[in-house]
């Protein structure tokens, strides 16, 4: 697996999976419980990826910011 994400990107990636996984994380009653677990799952991919530095939608899209 070959990184392609540059370094800004994984630093905003780290940075909105810091915030979405928080304790500090925005709660919006018009999503309610399921874009709690929406924004869940994304903080926790976005956190992956930004330590392997490998987006699997820049891959199949052939984007490389690295």
């Amino acid at each position: 697996m070959k990184q392609n994400l540059g370094t800004l990107d994984r630093v905003l990636r780290f940075a909105l999976a810091f915030w979405w996984l928080g304790p500090w994380a925005p709660l919006s009653p018009i999503f309610g419980e399921w874009g709690s677990w929406l924004m869940l799952i994304v903080g926790w991919i976005a956190l992956i990826e930004s330590f392997f530095g490998w987006c699997w939608i820049h891959d199949l899209l052939k984007i490389k910011s690295k």
